[in-house]
């Protein structure tokens, strides 16, 4: 019997569009290699247990459904899932606590601060100020005057009024080239993909240019970058922090050719757009093969092999 395969959509964050948008890619991706997905789009459930399912792909992005939140669900549920465990996905979630990984494992990170509301920033231009617990770039804001810094702050400010626990960082602008380092597992192992370079077409890699623009540029294994260097750290991270299946870890290369940690996606993006897929492309695995391992990755193990083909995923 073929095993159920449910993928979750949806949410209750900001990137609730953007999850939709892959979550129904994913679901496509898994129908095409001939296995029975359906796509289930939540809110913010407290069970699973009306889902009828073998094996849960859920493809949530933002801090509720990537965060730690959704995945202590998921444990309870029982029931095997692609992507990290509740402690990982909680510390890549929040950026201030993976940059402190990263400086703990010896990787170069920007100097960061938590922002008070009450106080001022006390750093020098420019730089950037974000929230913790955000991704797709909401609420980021780039600092090159004092102008933009007030109204950064103020922005900030409200954003923390706002949104109980939102927690608000101030990190050091590296002027630079962004990359993306991704990461999946086979046989139990991280194993890194192909770097992709990011270049918008003009300003900053912010939620337009991901996910509205067709004019920014991905440089599938760029050339000037030290890709060897970047992918040991990446998977260095990834190991200490105990992320599974699947992520996306962030850096910026700056004019020495120096890569610094941002930060690292334990649910990367799937849209049409996205990085993982791209990099997975250029590995070997298309999207209808990287949708299929990923659900095979989450049935590994001695208790739940299964066959080398993708029609023939068992239930777990």
């Amino acid at each position: 019997m073929t095993g159920r395969i449910a993928v979750l959509g949806g949410g209750p964050d900001a990137e609730r569009e953007v999850s939709i948008e892959s979550s129904t890619a994913v679901t496509k991706g898994l129908v095409d290699a001939g296995l029975d997905a359906k796509l289930h789009l939540i809110d913010r459930p407290d069970s699973l247990a009306h889902i009828e399912a073998d094996v849960i792909v859920p493809v949530l992005h933002g801090r509720w459904g990537e965060g730690g939140a959704l995945q202590d669900i998921l444990e309870r549920d029982g029931r095997p899932y692609v992507g990290c465990g509740p402690r990982a996905a909680r510390v890549c979630m929040d950026k201030f606590a993976a940059k402190l990984e990263a400086a703990r494992l010896g990787i170069r990170t920007a100097p960061a601060q938590l922002l008070n509301i009450k106080d001022r920033v006390d750093m020098p231009l420019p730089y950037v100020i974000k929230p913790a617990l955000e991704g797709s770039s909401v609420g980021l804001h780039i600092c090159h005057t004092k102008q933009d810094a007030e109204r950064a702050f103020e922005s900030s400010l409200a954003d923390v009024h706002a949104n109980l626990g939102q927690v608000v960082i101030v990190e050091k602008m590296i002027i630079g080239r962004e990359v993306t380092s991704p990461v999946i597992e086979r046989d139990g192992k991280l194993e890194a993909l192909p770097l992709v370079s990011i270049e918008p077409a003009e300003g900053i890699y912010d939620f337009e240019a991901k996910y509205k623009r067709d004019d920014t540029v991905y440089t599938v294994e760029p050339e000037g970058v030290d890709i060897e260097a970047i992918q040991s750290d990446t998977l260095r991270f990834a190991e200490a922090i105990g992320i599974r299946h699947l992520a996306r870890v962030d850096f910026i290369v700056d004019g020495q050719g120096d890569h610094w940690f941002l930060e690292a996606n334990t649910m990367p993006g799937f849209t049409a757009h996205s990085l993982v897929p791209q990099a997975a492309a250029r590995g070997g695995l298309p999207m209808p093969d990287l949708c299929a391992h990923l659900a095979k990755s989450a049935c590994s193990g001695p208790e739940r092999a299964l066959g080398a083909s993708h029609s023939s995923l068992k239930p777990c």
